[in-house]
């Protein structure tokens, strides 16, 4: 009942068809989602939580895969040109996460990501005012069927047991080593070595962990 009042409040507040209609795919795959039939891969006992939105662009189950004994409560999103998302085996992924890929996420095993994370391996937008603006009518209209254009992207890497705390964001080409600790609220802008915090933004080093 709620959804369906926000999708009507958005419907009214837009008045943009394309809008509304990517939004509504978004509300009927989360619907899937608890049917055990959404667009993507995952293992036993993982569990996909009435937050949690799947939008596959590219429509291939296995460009978003999670492994064994995972919960998911954000928002894992693939574009229409490409992507992949790839989450080991228990890992959680808080509430109001954002897992974008235009290329490739990978993400390894015992991963715990905080609310309101970002991770995003693409640039989302050109840097070009005129491509910028074009293509930005583009999604208006049409949602999440859109060129890549000269967006730039970049993979990342997050390795086995790290730890995103809330409101972090992890921006393209990252690889966070294995057992790193990212503190609250930083943006990490280049790679981080295994077992140590950083924090900040953008990231840097403050301590190495055992």
């Amino acid at each position: 009942m709620i959804k369906r009042i926000v999708l009507y409040l958005i419907k009214k507040l837009f008045q943009v068809e394309g809008v509304a209609s990517a939004i509504q795919r978004q509300l009927d795959l989360n619907k899937t989602n608890n049917n055990n039939n959404a667009c993507l891969i995952y293992g036993k006992e993982t569990v996909l939580h009435s937050d949690a939105i799947i939008l596959n662009g590219t429509n291939k189950k296995e460009n978003i895969s999670l492994g064994d004994n995972c919960l998911c409560r954000g928002t894992l999103l693939t574009f229409n040109y490409g992507g992949i998302i790839s989450i080991g085996n228990h890992c959680y992924i808080g509430d109001l996460v954002r897992i974008w890929s235009a290329e490739k996420i990978s993400i390894g095993n015992d991963v715990l990501i905080s609310h309101n994370v970002n991770i995003i391996d693409t640039d989302s937008h050109e840097l070009n005012s005129i491509e910028r603006k074009e293509n930005g009518r583009k999604i208006l209209k049409d949602g999440l069927i859109l060129p890549k254009g000269n967006v730039k992207s970049a993979p990342i890497i997050i390795e086995d047991n790290v730890w995103l705390s809330f409101n972090v964001s992890v921006l393209k080409g990252v690889t966070i080593g294995k057992g790193a600790v990212v503190a609250a609220g930083s943006v990490v802008t280049k790679n981080v070595a295994s077992y140590t915090l950083v924090g900040g933004t953008p990231a840097k080093f403050i301590k190495k962990l055992c």
